[in-house]
């Protein structure tokens, strides 16, 4: 059996892939990962022994190509959508699944490849935001807000399948015909998230069969890291009080000298030290002073386990990470699923969720100061106690579960 995993968007897409690629491996099927050729996703993909197949181009080459050129969302996926089935079409060969997450025209080249070679397709998301529910709001794209006397969810998430189908729709319907398919009425698909269930997303809108469910494990898809801790960091750590680690992760922060600076203040008059890692806002040091060390990529779950707090973006990789190191988390969101993940935090009891992206020393100061209190701090260690790990394994599980019963003669 061999699956294929496409995904382009962030890290918070690539590395769950992994972990599942790692799981799938382990119970004797064969992976094969597509992401974006950035060098730190390959180099992730190396050290867990993954097939690496690069998705059409590095995402952080794609990211820059949209800041300078602007242009309407639609436009975006039009280019995406054909160049991403050209370049995971190779990496499909002798596969019997796809399995896609990512930005949207990624997901809909991913599932128009499934359906032109017969392959198993699942979709999967890492937030619940983007699952339709009369629970909460959909996630509004940029230029498609509902009326704001619109109110009720099961009608916003009808607005919400028409905004999607207004952007996307004309896409991906020209990718299906260009290869042979017949067009769809909707581009908007739903699916469940590897933490609950997962779901078929050919039918489209608010329907779709499931077809294999994780109903009592609810466990996050991690990649077990064991690298060291560079040396001079260890010694860093092992000269002083655990330190407050502040950073954004692979997301683009505006502001972000100005971010770090404040932070570092912050961290400062709490009576901290502090940890920064660059990651893709570039982070860095106003002074020299050894109270603070700036490092670049490394081994979170291990930094994390020895850090007083984490100052961190929202992504789901991050918040993730730090839960399970039971280390009190202050979150400042910036973008998409990041305030999700920063009121689940709240709501939990295990960190400080700040109101908006753009944080003062003042704002940072009150934050920080809730997340070390001694109460919290306690409770994000009680909670880091009861996160299973086993969420990979118990996905790969179903997953090849259901590809045998797809492939067994009926």
């Amino acid at each position: 059996m061999r699956v294929l995993l496409s995904t382009f968007g962030s890290r918070g897409d690539v590395e769950p892939f992994v972990g599942l690629a790692v799981a799938l491996k382990a119970l004797g099927a064969e992976a094969v990962v597509s992401a974006p050729g950035d060098d730190e996703f390959v180099a992730l993909l190396a050290r867990a022994g993954v097939e690496f197949s690069p998705a059409f181009m590095p995402v952080r080459h794609w990211i820059e190509l949209a800041r300078r050129s602007p242009m309407d969302i639609p436009g975006y996926g039009a280019k995406m959508i054909g160049a991403q089935y050209d370049a995971i079409s190779a990496s499909a060969a002798g596969c019997d699944a796809v399995i896609a997450t990512g930005l949207m025209p990624s997901v809909g080249a991913a599932q128009c490849l499934a359906e032109k070679q017969g392959l198993h397709y699942e979709h999967v998301t890492f937030c619940p935001l983007f699952l339709p529910s009369h629970h909460h709001r959909p996630f509004p794209y940029p230029g498609e807000a509902a009326p704001p006397e619109v109110t009720d969810h099961r009608a916003l998430w009808t607005h919400n399948i028409a905004a999607m189908n207004a952007l996307f729709g004309s896409v991906i319907n020209r990718q299906r015909t260009e290869i042979g398919l017949l067009p769809v009425a909707t581009s908007a698909t739903t699916c469940l998230p590897p933490t609950l269930c997962w779901r078929r997303t050919r039918s489209c809108g608010h329907g779709g069969k499931p077809t294999f469910a994780n109903q009592s494990k609810r466990a996050h898809w991690i990649l077990q890291d064991k690298r060291p801790l560079p040396n001079d960091l260890e010694a860093f750590l092992q000269a002083g009080t655990p330190p407050v680690y502040l950073g954004f992760g692979s997301i683009a922060v505006q502001e972000g000298e100005a971010i770090a600076a404040a932070s570092i203040r912050a961290i400062r008059a709490n009576g901290r030290r502090a940890g920064l890692t660059r990651g893709w806002a570039g982070l860095t040091l106003e002074d020299n002073r050894d109270d603070c060390f700036l490092v670049g990529e490394v081994n979170q779950q291990a930094l994390f386990r020895r850090s007083a707090a984490v100052i961190h973006h929202g992504g789901a990789g991050t918040t993730t990470t730090a839960a399970m190191a039971g280390a009190p988390q202050v979150i400042v969101p910036q973008i998409v699923d990041q305030p999700y993940w920063a009121a689940r935090v709240a709501q939990l009891g295990i960190g400080v969720a700040h109101e908006g992206p753009r944080p003062t020393f003042e704002s940072l100061v009150a934050a920080l100061s809730m997340a070390l209190a001694t109460g919290m701090a306690e409770r994000a260690e009680a909670v880091s106690r009861t996160l299973p790990t086993n969420g990979a394994m118990v996905a790969a599980q179903l997953l090849i579960e259901a590809i045998g019963r797809k492939r067994a003669p009926s």
